[in-house]
């Protein structure tokens, strides 16, 4: 069941759920919205020929107020709130209509687990043929929050628990490798 704007306020006038600082408009009839945060990141793409899902990537790091994305290029943001979900919730990362209008796509894959708590890092994709200025502390995305059927067994506990900036992918610590003949 997707959480109405009323159920998301009590939850987080209780304590239950976490997402600091709430901006004035943040919350909407089925979402709360998120706004940009000051740290990126971009693949430093002049030091290697390829990418692998079992090498560290390197990434260029820096803060600041704004950003411009050339068209068609990628990079990775956090969101300004911190976000501390209970182990009865999930939420899927949506971005903005308005935005995504302009041609700017926005994920972080999609889905937080129950139990996450961070800083979320976005995935940013500028799908335009025009470079997109954005400035932090603009509602940049949405969360939309569903209630499990009962309580996770076992919460969130992964790589990206309690990022407190934009994190790289961390896909080269997995060890799900499969051989095959």
């Amino acid at each position: 069941m997707i959480l109405s704007d009323k159920t998301l306020k009590r939850l987080i006038s209780s304590g239950e759920l976490t997402i600091e600082p709430t901006g004035d408009n943040s919350i909407q009839p089925a979402s709360i919205d998120c706004r940009l945060g000051t740290h990126f990141l971009v693949i430093e793409d002049k030091s290697m020929d390829c990418l692998t899902l079992d090498t560290e990537i390197k990434y260029r790091d820096f803060e600041s107020d704004t950003i411009t994305i050339p068209a068609h290029s990628f990079l990775l943001a956090s969101t300004h709130e911190y976000i501390k979900l209970p182990n009865f919730l999930t939420a899927f990362v949506e971005g903005r209509s308005s935005i995504g209008r302009m041609g700017l796509f926005i994920q972080n894959a999609g889905w937080v687990d129950p139990g996450f708590e961070g800083y979320l890092t976005l995935e940013l994709y500028n799908a335009n043929s025009l470079p997109i200025k954005l400035q932090s502390g603009r509602r940049i995305c949405q969360l939309v929050f569903c209630e499990m059927d009962q309580e996770s067994k076992s919460p969130y506990q992964g790589k990206y628990q309690k990022q407190n900036k934009t994190v790289g992918s961390r896909i080269f610590l997995d060890d799900e490798i499969v051989r095959t003949k």
